[in-house]
């Protein structure tokens, strides 16, 4: 006889799925509609033979109590046991694909395709629940298992699936820049006093790049980032009561910051960043790019009355001053640009004298307008797809 699923204790969500749901719905009902359906949905994945496959998966990713104490490494017995119970549960349904029931038995003898078992999968494992365990603990749970990136919308994150794969190596330079915000983000890493930042500079010197590169080298010690735009900042205090509740360590990036003096939002990043009932998270740090020091637009009328500019200058120095740690990315002059070139150009192992190489980088940035590291990198791509193509460089 199949157990009900609704002895389930903490795994009742993987019946969500829907090809879960509808084989459960087969087997309980006899119903070769339903298992119709379901193999329906397993051939979009290609699961049709692997029925133990997609089980174990829809557990895998599934976010429960056992998967997020895991994580924090707060496991108990009665958590297991209780796992335990709901992984032999699963396990017993997946084993009814091998014994159907007679209705479903007579339409599979007359043309209607089976669903394989499969080879067993991490459900027929002696060892589930310890490799379960220490596959959280090391990646995270739910939506965080591969997933480092996210946005924010309806009150839920939502993963961003291609992400920048960028490391510090291939950021060149800037390196006291990179040391103070390396140095930051590991004080939140380990719960040590922290500073939300503002990265400013021209634009193309990197500082969105550095906040990637970051993310990928701590994504491991349960680093996440979520990118928030301008026009979401009035939501930032729901987002951190969301995030707080979390185990993991959240960037909240705000990028390409700028605000318009009386612009709503201005009150609520203020807020956000220091002196309102939301206090700090100990787990939330806010990190924004901006091409300015001072984040709000002043208007050529501002400047006219000599009093409203004081106010001004205020409000200006009063939002920026609440970013704990400030980090300017100063412009590349040539020889900080052409010593980017070199050190990009030796990475692609490109073939070029350095006269040539100079030379060549030098009329980019006459072509581009401006040299930054930015431009630098666009310069040795372009060099080493014409290398690998063998054709003419055309600056």
């Amino acid at each position: 006889m199949i157990p009900s699923i609704r002895e389930l204790i903490l795994l009742k969500n993987v019946c969500r799925d829907r090809a879960v749901s509808a084989f459960v719905s087969a087997i309980s009902e006899d119903s070769a509609e339903q298992y119709a359906a379901a193999y329906a949905l397993l051939l979009e994945t290609d699961e049709q033979h692997d029925l133990s496959g997609h089980f174990a998966r829809a557990v895998l990713y599934d976010d429960n109590l056992f998967a997020r104490r895991a994580f924090s490494g707060t496991l108990n017995d009665d958590i297991r046991a209780a796992y335990r119970h709901d992984l032999a549960i699963l396990r017993q349904i997946v084993q009814a694909a091998d014994s159907l029931p007679p209705q479903i038995q007579s339409r599979i003898k007359g043309g209607l395709p089976p669903i394989g078992r499969g080879k067993g999968g991490i459900l027929f494992d002696g060892d589930a629940l310890q490799r379960l365990e220490a596959f959280y603990h090391a990646n995270g749970y739910g939506i965080f298992i591969g997933n480092k990136a996210f946005t924010f919308a309806n009150g839920g994150l939502i993963p961003v699936k291609n992400t920048s794969d960028i490391t510090l190596n291939d950021l060149k330079d800037y390196e006291e820049e990179k040391r103070a915000i390396e140095d930051n983000i590991v004080n939140l890493i380990e719960g040590l006093p922290y500073s939300n930042m503002l990265l400013y500079g021209d634009k193309g010197t990197g500082k969105s790049s550095t906040v990637h590169a970051m993310l990928n080298k701590y994504a491991e010690r349960g680093l996440r980032a979520v990118e928030i735009p301008k026009d979401q900042i009035m939501e930032i205090n729901a987002l951190k009561e969301t995030l707080a509740a979390l185990p993991f360590k959240f960037l909240l990036f705000i990028d390409d910051l700028s605000l318009e003096e009386n612009d709503e939002k201005v009150t609520s990043l203020k807020a956000s960043l220091e002196g309102s009932i939301h206090e700090k998270s100990a787990n939330v740090m806010i990190a924004a790019t901006s091409n300015r020091r001072h984040i709000l637009k002043e208007n050529f009328s501002d400047r006219d009355n000599s009093v409203h500019a004081s106010d001004t200058m205020a409000e200006q120095l009063s939002l920026s001053d609440r970013f704990g740690l400030t980090v300017l990315f100063s412009s590349t002059g040539k020889a900080a640009y052409l010593s980017i070139v070199r050190q990009l150009a030796a990475d692609r192992n490109l073939n070029l004298p350095e006269e040539e190489l100079s030379s060549l980088a030098e009329r980019w940035a006459l072509v581009k307008g401006g040299r930054s590291p930015r431009r630098a990198k666009q310069f040795v791509d372009y060099l080493y797809a014409c290398e690998v193509k063998k054709t003419e460089i055309r600056i």
